[in-house]
């Protein structure tokens, strides 16, 4: 079984190009249906875990998905994610930010949806907008949002020393015509056609300097408490096998327990059985 959390990593302190990763790339499957024991083995093991982690009470988890317009973000959330407890897992959308978030620091409206302990937030575009479009689109200048990686790369360090927070960050790697694939699908299907926008072919003229954008932002925050990993995404089943196995790998190297009763186990027994006693009596009777 390949091993795709130390595969598709982005080690902290290498300089990212990503013409030199192919986004078909499938590992040693060659459909859903031959990957698709391996997804489920994952999700089932991601939700164990996930109950561990709330019983335990120490440990939260963050997953950022940052991708272009039909890479599968939502995707990944309907088919993989939302296989945890909804208890204890929220999905935050961020998308342009209101006059009351221009307001303050750009890190402002994303602090309060940082995981408790024992919960799992999945951030569906996140903070790292603040680098991509803002910088791509010009609505802050460069003097301004060159600063921002290493903000970035603090409030994530903040998070994981003191809420014991780990955050796992998904580049959802797709072609240009593997988008443009989506794209008619979209038209075509009308259970599909409410995704569509009109900045949609608008956002294509401006590839080369998201990709660029996207090369920086993996290039320099990638951390070692907070690792960015390129996932190969033309083959949606590719993603939601590499990504539940990395989240499931990483939670359990968080080596979690549960954690010891805190009630007297001999007294609860006792108590148990004298109420199993009275009620068999009392059926008898």
């Amino acid at each position: 079984m390949s091993n795709y959390l130390k595969k598709l990593i982005v080690k902290p302190g290498s300089k990212i190009r990503l013409k030199h990763f192919d986004p078909g790339y499938h590992g040693k499957h060659e459909s859903r249906r031959s990957a698709l024991p391996e997804i489920q083995e994952n999700l089932q093991k991601m939700e164990e875990l996930q109950y561990l982690m709330y019983a335990e009470n120490k440990h939260s988890l963050l997953v950022v998905l940052q991708g272009l317009d039909a890479a599968g973000k939502d995707g990944l959330v309907r088919h993989v994610l939302t296989g945890m407890n909804p208890s204890g897992c929220i999905s935050v959308n961020f998308k342009q930010p209101t006059a009351e978030d221009l307001a303050h620091d750009f890190l402002w409206r994303v602090h309060p949806h940082v995981p408790a302990k024992r919960s799992v937030a999945i951030f569906n575009r996140s903070h790292y907008e603040d680098v991509l479009a803002a910088r791509v689109h010009g609505s802050v200048p460069e003097k301004v949002w060159s600063k921002r990686y290493d903000q970035i790369n603090g409030f994530e360090q903040l998070i994981f020393t003191e809420s014991n927070t780990t955050t796992l960050k998904f580049f959802l790697h797709i072609s240009k015509e593997e988008q443009l694939a989506r794209f008619k699908k979209r038209l075509e299907d009308p259970t599909r056609q409410w995704k569509i926008s009109e900045s949609d072919y608008k956002e294509r003229e401006y590839w080369g300097d998201y990709t660029k954008a996207f090369e920086d932002v993996l290039t320099k925050t990638s951390t070692e408490h907070a690792p960015w990993f390129i996932i190969p995404a033309n083959h949606k089943w590719f993603r939601d096998l590499s990504i539940s196995q990395i989240i499931t790998r990483t939670m359990e190297e968080m080596d979690m327990q549960f954690p010891k009763p805190t009630a007297d186990l001999a007294e609860i027994r006792r108590a148990y059985h004298q109420a199993a006693d009275e009620e068999k009596s009392g059926g008898k009777h």
